[in-house]
């Protein structure tokens, strides 16, 4: 089913929705909080909330009920944390909605609605797990509350796809020198702000420690002069994410730092990609993660050239219990 088709059902069902939660693991977890960003940002009386998923089994929250609805999200639909939260939330009453790329997954069997996403194809379907996700937070909120910027909203859905392949058909010669610059960094910080937060967060635990072993840390660049600028000096590695929108002035002023103590800075902003004259101006911000997720997949494939670790090679997940 469409995202608006499922809350149109939940709504006929639940007149009144108050709590919403993101649930998921790693990548996926990450990618559930644009929608989480957006709907926290714009709803005025729905409660949201974002967890990783063993947390929300083991400490679920007391507003999980028949007025919660929750959203899980897993690629394969077995990670096993997400099954039994997606499980739990359906036992306490809630509208559960997994969306996930199996039909017929356990996280499928696990929910009341389902959303297939692709991934194989190209960068765009590797997007379209964030971006249905958005589109479920603001079907939540426009049906529940009301949103004067939906038909935006639908405008940029109809055009980020395109979006992504045009921003990642250019960057390759860039992304070969990003892996030439950082393949002996010994780690790499990475940082951002508003609705990309978490992609600096994913591309820190996934692509570079899970995947390229490469030590790394993320934090929010609006926390950046409460303690981690401490360790800026000459040549220490950072990526900065940049945002076209509300939020670009955190991310303008820590990219000031870094230039001002010589730091190793690698940028990728939103607006070189286009956002905001492709899409509406009024909604672009909440854009960024998914062309900025894109030009990221091409940036971790070079490294992994380079370094001679493709990203599929592992130590430990899927290869013992833990």
């Amino acid at each position: 089913m469409e995202p608006k088709q499922i809350i149109e059902a939940i709504k006929k069902e639940v007149p009144a929705v108050k709590s919403v939660y993101f649930v998921g693991c790693g990548a996926s977890k990450a990618e559930l909080y644009p929608g989480k960003y957006f709907l926290e940002a714009n709803a005025r009386n729905i409660r949201v909330g974002h967890y990783t998923a063993n947390e929300f089994l083991h400490a679920t929250p007391v507003a999980v009920d028949e007025t919660a609805i929750v959203v899980t999200c897993s690629l394969g639909g077995t990670t096993p944390e997400t099954v039994a939260a997606s499980k739990k939330a359906m036992e306490l009453g809630a509208k559960v909605i997994a969306v996930t790329h199996v039909d017929g997954s356990p996280l499928a069997k696990n929910a009341h609605y389902v959303i297939l996403h692709g991934f194989e194809k190209n960068y765009a379907a590797k997007l379209e797990k964030m971006t249905n996700v958005l589109s479920l937070a603001v079907e939540i909120l426009n049906q529940y509350e009301g949103y004067d910027r939906y038909d935006d909203m639908q405008t940029a859905f109809g055009k980020i796809y395109d979006l992504i392949e045009k921003a990642v058909s250019f960057v390759v010669p860039a992304a070969k020198n990003f892996a030439e610059d950082y393949k002996d960094a010994p780690v790499v910080y990475v940082m951002s702000s508003g609705a990309t937060q978490e992609v600096a967060y994913a591309f820190s635990i996934c692509l570079l420690m899970e995947m390229q072993w490469v030590n790394s840390g993320s934090f929010h660049d609006g926390e950046f002069f409460h303690g981690p600028f401490e360790i800026v000096e000459k040549d220490v590695p950072f990526i900065l994410l940049m945002n076209e929108g509300r939020t670009r002035a955190l991310d303008s002023r820590a990219l000031d730092f870094l230039n001002r103590f010589q730091a190793k800075t690698t940028v990728l902003d939103g607006k070189d990609f286009g956002l905001a004259s492709e899409v509406p101006a009024s909604v672009a911000e909440y854009f960024n993660p998914m062309v900025l997720s894109a030009v990221l997949r091409v940036y971790a494939e070079q490294l992994a050239i380079v370094r001679n670790h493709p990203l599929t090679q592992r130590r430990y997940m899927w290869k013992l219990e833990y």
